[in-house]
């Protein structure tokens, strides 16, 4: 059994490997690039727009950058190195991949012991979330109908087991092990004043301006306005940063997750404002009143929308950063000036 641990947005927890599965060696390129994101460095990425090619997304970028000791059973976590943390840390979770899928979940599948509780298939990767003995299930369906493999989560979500099914390619077990991780990880954060968001996270000046919106909405393109045309913007996040009510404060961190682009920091910002975006035929920005925040911030939040007791501390953590956060509906187009309209409004208002 091989163990790591890393911490986000001070949550710490451990991955563990079950014999095939290995944590990957990496080289020094990629060690390079980890060493960076873990000081907090920018890094060289911009956001992945709709229409771009998708880079890699983890460290590993490139043929040359897979180590010659390479297993069909090594697993990259290059994107979590930044984060590594003390295996002797106090943790809030703890995922183990294991070597197959255990007799009994095929079994209370097949004999009625399992209920469905909700089923996720808007767009891939689809899921099921299932209630088992106090357990919660979720299977991961990679292609309409063919399962990749099962999330079994622990009664009081401190432990989960991945079961890869027989056969799986590690590149797609890898994928659904990081939608295992954000999922646990949900269940800790909701608990402890911590969003798990999706947003697309800019700096400038040492502040954090977080871009929200439906999916296509254009996040990712209007992060990329900035650094294109503000001076002194760097790249945060791009798709699942956490944002932190602390002390009376409020921060966003970098996380291993980061959708499309792979931009991994280790990084702790003060938040400056909240920005959600809509299309728009002309650029315009306006504040959000206080109940409209709110529900803008709550819509971006990933949610266990079937546990109460967790939707209302995500409630709580949702009005608390409204309250203490400027938010703001901007109406956009693609261009440079909605770049400039929405940096000089969120900066006027702090003056």
């Amino acid at each position: 059994m091989q163990q790591r641990t890393y911490r986000v947005a001070g949550l710490a927890f451990t991955i563990e490997l079950e014999s095939p599965w290995r944590f990957m060696e990496y080289t020094p390129a990629v060690a390079e690039r980890i060493a960076r994101a873990a000081a907090g460095e920018p890094l060289p990425i911009v956001p992945t727009r709709a229409g771009d090619d998708v880079p890699a997304r983890t460290f590993i970028q490139r043929r040359e950058d897979l180590p010659e000791s390479r297993t069909p059973f090594d697993l990259d976590f290059s994107q979590y190195e930044p984060f590594r943390t003390s295996d002797d840390a106090e943790t809030v979770f703890r995922l183990k991949v294991c070597a197959g899928e255990p007799e009994w979940v095929a079994r209370d599948m097949e004999n009625g012991s399992t209920k469905l509780l909700m089923k996720v298939d808007e767009q891939m990767p689809c899921y099921y979330i299932y209630e088992n003995a106090g357990r919660t299930l979720f299977e991961f369906d990679a292609d309409r109908g063919h399962i990749a493999g099962t999330l079994c989560i622990s009664e009081d979500t401190r432990s989960g087991e991945y079961y890869p099914k027989p056969g799986v390619r590690s590149y797609l077990t890898q994928f659904q092990i990081n939608t295992a991780l954000m999922m646990l990880y949900t269940y800790a954060c909701c608990r402890r004043g911590k969003l798990l968001m999706h947003a697309s996270v800019i700096r400038l000046d040492g502040k954090a301006q977080l871009f929200l919106g439906r999916s296509g909405t254009g996040k990712s393109t209007h992060s990329h306005l900035w650094l294109d045309h503000i001076p002194g913007c760097d790249l945060v996040n791009d798709d699942n940063p956490v944002i932190s009510a602390e002390d009376g404060h409020i921060y966003v961190y970098g996380t291993p997750w980061s959708g499309k682009t792979p931009c991994y920091r280790n990084i702790r910002v003060p938040v400056r404002a909240i920005v959600r975006l809509e299309q728009a035929p002309e650029n315009k920005i306006a504040p959000l009143p206080g109940l409209q925040a709110y529900a803008s911030i709550i819509a971006s939040c990933s949610s266990i929308r079937w546990d109460r007791p967790l939707m209302d501390a995500l409630c709580s953590t949702s009005e608390a950063i409204a309250s203490q956060i400027p938010c703001y509906h901007l109406d956009c187009l693609p261009d440079a000036e909605a770049a400039r309209i929405c940096c000089e409004g969120v900066i006027a208002k702090m003056l």
